[in-house]
């Protein structure tokens, strides 16, 4: 690896929408390190990421603040830099909201919010020495939702919030957007390979998006990587919306 290539530590990032991410990044040259608290997933993705590139899969759970300082600085040790941080490991509980007891209501902000800010915290040193930047993934959720989504809309909404005041409170030497996903077929993306089982997806589904089909993660990937690189340095603070234009589109029944 070239000591001026660039690094970035991914989370979720060796599974789902994660994962697509990390291949988008290291198709563009990019080391990257993608942790992910699945070990199923970190195991059968270390492979296929070892013969992209420069890339490797480490567990980590964003909500163990140890765990998470431990990666950071072995993805420092190993590769001498960190040039981006891309919060991306999240979950989804869908409960009625009379139904949604405390502990559930906890994990998801723990793990989708508390989790992206513990990641930036051990992060900014490294990134700031770089002048790296940061990528949240939120979601369309967090400005329109579907019934028994509380928890995850919630924490979506805060991660959005999280990103401008990190953006304020890092700049200029860092800069941190959001990018908000829609409908992302993830089923052809899952680790271990065997899991993976292709979402009947229907012409209707594809035809109700503007662009005229449902998005891939390699979508979310390509902005993503735009906001990581030297091109975007006049972006920061944004929360960019990767939905095929579902978010701006009046629906009727």
């Amino acid at each position: 690896m070239s000591r001026t290539q660039p690094v970035a530590l991914v989370t979720g990032g060796a599974q789902g929408i994660g994962l697509g991410i990390t291949h988008t990044l290291l198709e563009r040259d990019w080391a990257v390190v993608a942790g992910d608290a699945d070990p199923g997933a970190v195991a059968a993705a270390h492979p296929d990421l070892a013969g992209r590139g420069p890339g490797r899969t480490v567990k980590l759970d964003v909500t163990e603040p140890e765990a998470v300082a431990r990666v950071v600085r072995e993805a420092v040790e190993t590769f001498g830099r960190l040039d981006g941080l891309v919060n991306n490991a999240g979950i989804m509980m869908q409960v009625p909201p009379e139904e949604l007891d405390l502990a559930t209501w906890e994990r998801v902000l723990r793990t989708n919010l508390t989790g992206a800010f513990l990641c930036a915290q051990s992060a900014v040193p490294h990134l700031r020495a770089t002048g790296g930047a940061i990528v949240n993934v939120a979601s369309s959720r967090a400005l329109m939702s579907e019934p028994d989504t509380e928890a995850y809309a919630a924490s979506k909404g805060g991660l959005v919030a999280l990103t401008h005041a990190l953006a304020m409170s890092l700049g200029p030497d860092i800069r941190v957007n959001a990018v908000s996903p829609g409908w992302i077929d993830v089923s052809r993306w899952g680790n271990p390979p065997e899991s993976r089982a292709p979402e009947p997806l229907t012409a209707a589904d594809h035809a109700q998006h503007p662009v005229g089909r449902v998005g891939a993660p390699q979508d979310v990937g390509a902005l993503v990587a735009w906001l990581l690189s030297d091109t975007a340095q006049f972006v920061t603070g944004a929360n960019m919306v990767v939905d095929g234009g579902m978010t701006r589109k009046m629906i009727y029944d």
